[in-house]
């Protein structure tokens, strides 16, 4: 049981100064020296692996080379320290000058020699070293077949991997260990667990971790089996978790927001001594503030002599989440160094604040600059309308060819209202050849939706075939969005086929764009379909299901879909009781509907009341539509809709008295009604037409065209079935 802090008020301890860091080893002239003809081989030997795991690799060849008596213990201790540096061509090159020195390969050689070209990744040389392995016969010792295992895996060989494992697994009983993990590293988790099982013996901690950390990376359903593997991990005799461990599984608690197992595991970790190592305080932190378990999160905080740059960073990732800005800028405050991450969150942080200014000062502080700064920064002053200065930002780090960095531009232009300008963007990074991700093609099919221009959206698709990124959730999302949006309902059904595991924001674009192209019974069956795949709906769900039902007619059918919001745990908002006073009002209920506005927990506004007005509009209720105007009117409202409505009525009705006060009222109020806009296009080019606009190039053939359109009209209609229902002013 976690210790609770006191008082439970945010508070920091102060920070004891870091230690100073020790002086760096440094050779003495009599190890430089070149020693005696008596010096032990052994010892030698050990100041070489001393000098090189402190990276003295110079030093250490120097006094290899100066050794007279180099036998078998001083060879394998150069190549180790090589090996353990990352130096692989010298761990080749020392093991080469070894077998010509006349010296027998031993099972320390081959597993230094291995291990170095597994970090590598050089397959070819780690194969000719194997070469060597089968002549000398030492294929067999146990440590050089769990060397050979774990290079070919790292090689990403898996054919090789089984064939090794299979041919020595019954002589070796260390090669299940890194086999296990090597299935784990090659994402084959099912048989990585299965083997696990077979291992006869201990199972080692090694193996277990490997396949609970494979597990904790998945889905949800992933994470719940890494948390029932850990229980059993515990339950298994002589062998314990290490720190990797803790982290795996306190990384599927933070997925799974297991907020009770994850202070379990805690009281794991500090009877087993590991909480306050660096991983785990970072994990613990993750777990305690995605879980709004802030003072747990605090206490493991300050329980930290010298909190870790990479567990402080967590907390102030935390604070951001919830919102709680001058807490992180506390925490970072107080932090003795940063790195480019503190200074990317902190500027998030002042981003989602709106303080601009902040961020700059924050990015003119920062000592050293990466990709992510960058990008940061370009984001923030797109998303607050500097375009300028964010194209200008962006000039300077494009030709870096970073995927984000393109996208955020092309995202800030469509921010900006500048969809055209996004398309074009892409066009220059298909030229450049700038890698995609999922995140370019969400935000170009929302710049096609936005301006409705169904062929590029189509040869946006064309490029996005040619990626895996079509079974993408948002993706998927958005194309099907930008079909409907572009009224290619067809399209849009085969976009929304292909993802893999339909989110409720994929069933929701379908639902709304059915019930905005008319499609309003189908969208109510997909609805159903949503809850059969156990998809529960959203705020959004709700609003395209009760426009759908209002455009249908069905009073009771929307009504009930009104009052299950509850069932889901959703709160009816402001815009769900406008659809529903539009729902009835459609239908002539306009009493109910008026019973329903004034029975509403939240007050109503002039949005509501002008649905009302509408529906009275819809149905000729002429006292009903006079109270409420009258309503409005007293509100204060100066929108043209309310007085559009009431000199619809009176003019249906023949009140013309009526309709000229109405008018006249109208006309005092001073107000400019938005010109009306649509648009078409045609040939890749979208054509835009605003009320008594002149400046098409080929406007008079548009308005020749148009008065032979309304002469057919006229030669066709009668003049009692046109009614003018709205007027000039």
């Amino acid at each position: 049981m976690l210790r609770r802090a006191a008082p439970p008020s945010l508070a920091f301890s102060r920070r004891r100064p870091p230690p100073a860091r020790a002086r760096e080893l440094q050779a003495s002239p009599a190890a430089s020296a070149a020693p005696d003809r008596g010096t032990d081989a052994i010892s030698a030997a050990q100041k070489h692996d001393k000098l090189l795991a402190h990276t003295a690799a110079t030093a250490a060849r120097r006094l290899f080379d100066g050794t007279l008596r180099r036998d078998a213990v001083s060879w394998n201790a150069v190549v180790a320290g090589h090996a353990r540096r990352g130096s692989v061509l010298d761990a080749l090159d020392a093991t080469a000058r070894m077998h010509r020195a006349r010296l027998p390969l031993t099972e320390a050689t081959f597993a230094s020699v291995l291990g170095a070209c597994a970090r590598g990744r050089r397959l070819l040389a780690g194969v000719q070293v194997h070469g060597q392995i089968v002549k000398s016969g030492s294929e067999n010792l146990p440590i050089v077949g769990a060397s050979l295992l774990d290079f070919y895996s790292s090689c990403f060989d898996l054919r090789a991997t089984r064939v090794l494992f299979e041919s020595l697994h019954q002589r070796n009983e260390l090669l299940w260990s890194p086999m296990v993990v090597a299935l784990v590293r090659f994402g084959l988790l099912g048989e990585a667990l299965d083997l696990l099982e077979r291992t006869p013996g201990p199972r080692d901690v090694f193996a277990w971790t490997a396949v609970i950390s494979g597990f904790a990376k998945g889905n949800a359903k992933c994470c719940c089996n890494a948390l029932e593997l850990f229980v059993r991990f515990l339950a298994d005799d002589g062998v314990m978790p290490n720190e990797y461990t803790y982290d795996s599984v306190l990384r599927a608690c933070v997925r799974l927001g297991a907020l009770d197992f994850g202070r379990s595991v805690h009281g794991c970790l500090i009877r087993s001594g590991f909480q306050s190592e660096q991983l785990i305080t970072s994990a613990l932190v993750d777990l305690y503030c995605s879980s709004d378990a802030l003072e747990d999160a605090l206490l493991v905080y300050n329980d930290l002599e010298v909190p870790s740059l990479i567990t402080s960073n967590t907390l102030i990732a935390g604070f951001i989440s919830m919102g709680r800005t001058e807490d992180a800028k506390m925490v970072f405050s107080q932090m003795p160094e940063h790195d480019s991450g503190s200074y990317n969150l902190m500027i998030k942080a002042y981003a989602m604040d709106g303080r601009l200014e902040d961020c700059r000062r924050l990015f003119e502080k920062m000592p050293r600059r990466n990709m992510v700064s960058l990008n940061s920064m370009m984001s923030v002053l797109l998303q607050n309308g500097r375009l300028e200065e964010g194209l200008k930002l962006f000039e300077q780090i494009k030709d870096e060819r970073d995927t984000i960095t393109w996208n955020s531009m092309i995202s800030g232009y469509i921010q900006n209202d500048l969809s055209s300008e996004a398309l074009k963007l892409f066009v220059v990074m298909c030229r450049l050849s700038i890698r995609w991700s999922p995140s370019t093609f969400s935000a170009l099919l929302h710049a096609c939706a936005t301006i409705g221009t169904l062929e590029q959206g189509k040869m946006i698709h064309g490029h996005l075939c040619k990626t895996s990124f079509d079974s993408n959730d948002h993706v998927g999302t958005a194309l099907a969005d930008m079909y409907f949006k572009c009224g290619s309902v067809s399209d849009a059904h085969s976009a929304f086929g292909y993802i893999t595991s339909p989110n409720v924001a994929s069933w929701t674009s379908v639902i709304n764009g059915l019930a905005q192209n008319g499609h309003w019974l189908e969208a109510l069956v997909q609805f159903g379909r949503m809850l059969r795949h156990h998809v529960h709906p959203n705020e959004i769900t709700f609003l395209g299901l009760l426009i759908a039902s209002a455009r249908a007619g069905l009073v009771n059918k929307g009504m009930k879909i009104f009052r299950s919001m509850e069932k889901y745990g959703l709160v009816p908002t402001v815009e769900h009781y406008t659809c529903a006073v539009d729902l009835l009002g459609r239908t002539g209920r306009t009493r109910e509907a008026e019973k329903f506005i004034r029975e509403m927990p939240v007050p109503a506004d002039g949005v509501i009341w002008g649905a009302l007005l509408t529906a009275c509009w819809y149905s000729m209720d002429l006292e009903m539509g006079e109270k409420v105007a009258e309503r409005l009117f007293c509100m204060g409202t100066t929108h043209r809709s309310a007085y559009v409505a009431m000199s619809n009525i009176y003019a249906k009705l023949g009140k013309w008295e009526d309709v000229v006060k109405v008018r006249a009222r109208l006309r005092s109020l001073n107000t400019k009604k938005e010109p009306g806009c649509s648009w078409i296009e045609i040939k890749d080019i979208v054509h835009v037409f605003l009320v008594d606009d002149q400046n098409h190039p080929e406007r008079e053939k548009i308005f020749l065209m148009l008065e032979e359109l309304v002469c057919h009209i006229s030669v066709h209609s009668e003049p009692d079935d046109m009614v003018i229902q709205s007027l000039n002013y």
